[in-house]
């Protein structure tokens, strides 16, 4: 289950909730019982995708270092 981080106006405490994505948008209440909150952006991607990687990587070969 997603979580999602909220922010209360009337005390400026930030909090956590754990709840269904289908419920993200619902009110929620701070610990301290005010109701004027905001959902805050999150800033860790969930999902998506990456772009893949071109190269060999490694290193070493460089030339004939023995003889």
């Amino acid at each position: 289950m997603p979580r999602y981080e909220y922010r209360c106006r009337t005390c400026d405490d930030s909090f956590e909730l754990s709840r269904p994505m289908a419920e993200s948008s619902a009110p929620a209440a701070c610990p301290a019982g005010h109701d004027d909150t905001v959902k805050l952006l999150s800033a860790v991607a969930v999902g998506g995708t990456a772009a893949p990687t071109t190269g060999t990587g490694g290193g070493g070969g460089g030339g004939g270092c023995c003889g």
